[in-house]
């Protein structure tokens, strides 16, 4: 039987509407709260170099309500020395490696892990030795995927998000393409041993399409629960999307 997909909330832009007016509201630690309760599995929390969203004291308020849940923390964090050290101190579930650019909105692409394979694969081993699950948000290409195995990284995430802008402007040879290529990184993560998690740009409309991909584990949403949190409530948001994941993996079973 097909072990159930996980659906990890991201709450950075929680933090992203408080920090745009200052003061303490809305509360990304009281997200993360509300959404354990409606049942997502774990809640995802970056912590970028220019604190842009999530700051430090909400990281650590984050991680004891995932305690007080038995629920994980999924640290999301640049391949820098300052965030490896958070990340030893902190000793979340995971720690997701990401490319990060100051100049950009949002995690725009995957981390290259061939071209610095010394230096992930040293934070790799650090994570491993430490008990923390490291996890390495790549692109769904086969010479990442290589890679990933080759420094025994026992998660990668696959970037969706070129997957689901090709859906939204409806173009269905480019959709088609890279949900054919995701599908053969999937299996081929699988194969060599490292579970297998999807994020970025995933909404009601395409989370069918990935929770349908055999061996995918944990899907990692934010952005668009939380906007759709505004109209719906954020105990909504979620029950939807788990029940669309519910529904795509019988459809599947």
């Amino acid at each position: 039987m097909r072990e159930r997909i996980r659906l990890g909330l991201n709450v950075d832009h929680v933090a992203t509407v408080r920090n745009a007016r200052g003061g303490h509201a809305p509360d990304p630690i009281r997200a993360s709260r509300l959404a354990l309760q409606a049942g997502v599995d774990g809640i995802t929390a970056h912590l970028r170099e220019d604190r842009r969203h999530i700051i430090d004291k909400d990281v650590w308020a984050i991680k004891e309500v995932c305690d007080t849940h038995r629920a994980p923390l999924n640290f999301e964090m640049a391949v820098t020395d300052e965030m490896v050290a958070m990340a030893l101190k902190l000793k979340p579930h995971a720690a997701c490696l990401v490319p990060e650019r100051r100049q950009e909105r949002t995690t725009e692409g995957g981390l290259d892990v061939t071209g610095q394979i010394n230096h992930v694969g040293e934070a790799v081993r650090l994570f491993n030795k430490a008990g923390i699950r490291a996890s390495l948000f790549i692109a769904a290409d086969p010479l990442q995927v290589a890679a990933a195995a080759q420094i025994e990284a026992p998660v990668v995430e696959f970037h969706t998000g070129a997957l689901c802008d090709a859906y939204r402007e409806q173009e269905r040879a480019v959709f088609d393409r890279e949900l054919k290529r995701l599908a053969a990184a999937v299996t081929q993560a699988h194969e060599l041993g490292i579970e297998v998690h999807a994020g970025h740009g995933i909404d009601y409309d395409t989370v069918p399409f990935i929770a349908n991909i055999p061996h995918v584990r944990e899907l990692n949403i934010g952005h668009f629960l939380i906007g759709e949190a505004i109209f719906i409530g954020l105990e909504a948001a979620v029950t939807r999307m788990r029940l669309l994941i519910d529904n795509a993996e019988r459809s599947v079973a």
